[in-house]
């Protein structure tokens, strides 16, 4: 599940509880603290008065703590911060081994969010801004999250109402990379190249807890009741995996997705989530649902590729390329004999069918004689199949607005007797 939460204690007070109810019944929970205005910001006006995001931290490691899925297994959750938020340094600094015990965060995941201005500014060796949430939200009429830092960040460095920290970007990028080679964190998510391959009206904001789901939201507005004056969309990801070796294998490689997309389309019609309205909100607009890999090396394995070699590169490219084109066919099949569509379909890239010009304009076909091979009987979409599927997409729509993820697949792999999502084996024995 993903949430977000804006700046007031309303919203913060809604997301804890929402984090309660999403661990109790099972779900891992991402959260965005970026439009959270930072230390030292004003309160009614009296500077100094804000705690800033860590404090919130720990009240959400906490609550994942309590909410132990039935003593099962630990609540898991993930917090994301834009890189450009003025408390990242702290952020980073409470999954550290000597951090303040007061704020230290031990089991709750980090994530970052990064702009491409970021990279433009670590490449330059130049000063960076952080800049005020709060100033921010009152200058633009919108949260942290929704604005464009890398269109805006010159207009809001010269901008003298918005309230900014100046830091060494290569500095910041030490920490991040210090962090990574400590812990593993923080997950990082390239943002602008997520938005530029959203083909939904909207923006990306932030990701879950495994970084793979990159799905629009709209925030909520909130009344001193905790009810919802505007009720947003936020995200609950419904998800399945294909096994590539099985599936590889299958006499029918599209009518085998078209089956994975009608359970999973089960799932995401049926989830009942009313505890969470706004995520409720959004799974019944969407449809969304994601499909995604596993087996990945263990396929290349029993076939004498070496991982990361130009016809592993091959497959991998031509195999998403079928699940890409079966999802889109099978999702746009429900839609015709529903009748529906997810909620602004009409004003997405598949309606206006830009989305299938890469498709359409260029042959897809695999480059290498051994990966042409291991399609043999898998029919390859053809520019006309494209063709074709776009006439019918932008007559009859698609039932689901995202259809496809690739997640860790950490446990269930094992189960399936396969090498975990797209992963490489790196030990023969795996300590979990």
């Amino acid at each position: 599940f993903l949430l977000q939460i804006t700046d007031d204690m309303n919203s913060i007070g809604r997301a804890i509880n929402s984090a309660l109810e999403l661990s109790r019944i099972g779900g891992g929970v991402g959260l965005t603290l970026s439009n959270l205005r930072e230390a030292g910001a004003p309160i009614k006006g009296i500077e100094g008065a804000a705690s800033g995001v860590l404090p919130v931290m720990k009240l959400l490691e906490d609550s994942f703590s309590y909410s132990n899925q039935l003593g099962q297994r630990q609540g898991a959750g993930v917090v994301y911060l834009n890189v450009f938020h003025p408390d990242i340094i702290s952020f980073l600094g409470a999954k550290k081994e000597n951090a303040d015990e007061k704020y230290r965060v031990k089991t709750l995941s980090l994530g970052v969010v990064v702009p491409d201005k970021y990279y433009d500014l670590i490449k330059a060796n130049a000063d960076m801004y952080l800049f005020s949430p709060y100033s921010v939200e009152r200058v633009y009429g919108k949260p942290f999250s929704y604005v464009d830092i890398t269109k805006e960040y010159d207009n809001m460095v010269a901008n003298p109402a918005i309230k900014k920290y100046k830091i060494k970007a290569r500095d910041l990028e030490n920490e991040i990379s210090k962090l990574q080679q400590e812990s593993g964190y923080p997950y990082i998510i390239n943002i602008d190249t997520a938005n530029r391959a959203n083909p939904i009206e909207g923006k990306i904001i932030m990701s879950n807890l495994c970084s793979e789901i990159m799905q629009v939201q709209v925030p909520s507005k909130l009344n001193n009741k905790q009810e919802y004056e505007v009720l947003g969309t936020d995200v609950s990801c419904n998800l399945g995996s294909t096994n590539i070796p099985n599936l590889m294998h299958s006499r029918d490689f599209g009518r085998s997705v078209e089956a994975m997309v009608r359970a999973l389309t089960y799932v995401t019609d049926h989830s009942n989530i009313d505890v969470v309205p706004s995520v409720q909100h959004g799974n019944h607009q969407a449809h969304s649902i994601g499909l995604g890999a596993m087996g990945l090396h263990t396929y290349f394995a029993k076939n004498h590729m070496f991982y990361g070699s130009p016809e592993s590169l091959d497959f991998t490219n031509i195999y998403f390329l079928l699940l890409n084109y079966y999802t889109l066919k099978a999702s746009n099949k429900i839609a015709q004999e529903r009748g529906e569509s997810f909620h602004n379909f009409e004003n997405s890239k598949y309606a206006d069918g830009s989305y299938f010009d890469k498709y359409t304009e260029q042959v897809w076909a695999p480059k290498y004689d051994k990966v042409r091979a291991l399609f043999d009987g898998i029919h390859i979409p053809t520019q006309a199949d494209w063709e074709a599927l776009k006439t019918s997409v932008m007559k009859d729509g698609l039932y689901h607005q995202n259809r496809m993820a690739v997640a860790p697949n950490g446990s269930i792999s094992y189960i399936n007797d396969t090498s975990a999502s797209l992963q490489p084996i790196v030990n023969r024995i795996e300590d979990r």
